[in-house]
């Protein structure tokens, strides 16, 4: 694999906690890299690690052919690094904003560059205007804008999407496809799992410290048995109950909106018919069977196990 991002046993601890128990895995040059994993599990720690900003306690980790410990210059100069929330000033202008860290990192023609990012990411019309009077997307669009100054080869976008409406995280989609397609590394965190599957080339997934499982979309999905069926109950009570009766199974994911559950099975008759005898001898009701196509969210759930 020619890797861009090489990591190999990084460990983490806060108080006591450990947070990173000896996580390994490489990025390959150009595409998009997703990381996943739960809320706490340790993406951002990951990230921060990655981009200089907090030290690992153990293991080693280097992008672009520079060490992330030993050298640092080298690796801030290789990255961009746009966080969960915008780091825009709101005192200045769009404009400003680009112009500003252009002046910082000490680019040619930091005007020049500036206007350019600004037609490229849609914002040519509100150069002008404070960067506090921006929407949502506008001012992360500006974010990921500033982040490009400099032409670094590896860009991370931590949970660039989180708190965008659809329309504009959609086109949050298509600005990281376009930003892929010009040659950039893009290494992705996000909690929104059709997002991963609808952008990444390449997912890791990070559960309980260590990478639980890794590959493309479809090789995810393939981990899953064939015999995948959603069932639709007549009420959450029965939907609770369900959870103990068929506790010998694996459950992918629970609907409890739409009082609906997944199960793997191994796709045989025998399995199906222990499911619906295990429920008909609880008196819980089956309104509707359907068989699914496992989904990256399904994948997802299995590889960490679901929380019952």
């Amino acid at each position: 694999m020619n890797s861009i991002i090489s990591v190999s046993g990084l460990k983490k601890s806060y108080k006591g906690h450990a947070v990173l128990k000896g996580v390994d895995f490489e990025v390959k040059k150009g595409g998009i890299f997703a990381l996943l994993g739960s809320n706490g599990a340790g993406k951002t720690t990951t990230i921060n690690i990655l981009a200089t900003l907090v030290k690992a306690d153990e293991g080693s980790a280097s992008i672009n052919g520079y060490n992330c410990f030993t050298h640092k210059n080298g690796v801030k100069k290789s990255i961009s690094l746009t966080g969960q929330y915008a780091t825009v000033d709101g005192l200045l202008t769009g404009r400003e904003n680009l112009l500003l860290i252009g002046k910082l990192k000490q680019i040619k023609n930091p005007a020049v560059t500036a206007d350019s990012l600004l037609e490229k990411f849609n914002l040519s019309e509100s150069a002008n205007k404070l960067a506090s009077a921006y929407s949502g997307g506008m001012r992360r669009r500006l974010d990921i804008a500033m982040g490009l100054i400099g032409d670094p080869d590896v860009i991370f976008l931590d949970e660039p999407t989180t708190g965008l409406d659809p329309q504009n995280r959609l086109a949050m989609w298509e600005l990281v496809k376009e930003m892929a397609a010009t040659g950039k590394t893009i290494f992705l965190t996000t909690q929104y799992l059709e997002e991963a599957e609808a952008l990444a080339d390449y997912i890791a997934v990070l559960h309980e410290g260590k990478i639980a499982a890794e590959g493309t979309p479809a090789e995810l999905k393939d981990l899953l048995p064939s015999g995948m069926i959603k069932l639709s109950l007549s009420d959450t009570a029965h939907l609770e109950k369900s959870k103990s009766v068929l506790s010998a199974y694996r459950i992918a994911g629970i609907k409890k909106e739409d009082m609906q559950f997944s199960i793997l099975t191994d796709g045989t008759v025998e399995s199906l018919t222990g499911i619906l005898t295990s429920l008909k001898q609880a008196s819980i009701p089956v309104l509707k069977m359907e068989q699914e196509t496992p989904t990256l969210e399904d994948a997802f759930f299995a590889i960490i196990g679901y929380d019952k």
